[in-house]
């Protein structure tokens, strides 16, 4: 099985629902995901796939949707405030832990006919989580 992986950096806010600790507040995180793309064969040139081809849609995708956004689930109470002031927002059906942000991802990039094996988000230098489908 060959695989490749491509490290994306981006800036996000968001809080939790239904959570005693301090990320119960809004707050920022500096991610980086990583996504793992496997296959058993390669390509043509020698290739799972093309990184400039991750970067075009991937990368792409994150930095227009997801980068510097409040990513938030679509109940919490904050959302409709936040969006009457303008800030930018993504919202998501789930509470949007890191897990939930990484499976994102991953069902993005997967949407997207990348033949993706994880992402794994990092929400600090010491704390990820990964989702594998």
């Amino acid at each position: 099985m060959y695989r490749v992986s491509r490290q994306i950096d981006f800036c996000y806010g968001h809080c939790l629902l239904n959570y005693d600790g301090k990320c119960r507040f809004l707050h920022g995180h500096n991610g980086r995901v990583v996504i793992t793309l496997e296959s058993e064969g390669l390509d043509e040139r020698g290739m799972v796939i093309d990184f400039s081809d991750i970067k075009q849609v991937v990368s792409q995708w994150i930095d227009d949707v997801l980068d510097h956004r409040m990513i938030l689930c679509k109940h919490d109470p904050v959302a409709p405030i936040l969006k009457e002031m303008g800030e930018p927002l993504h919202l998501i059906d789930d509470n949007p832990t890191a897990e939930n942000i990484a499976k994102l991802i991953f069902e993005f990039t997967r949407d997207h006919g990348f033949p993706i094996a994880e992402a794994r988000l990092w929400e600090t230098p010491r704390c990820f989580a990964t989702y594998a489908g």
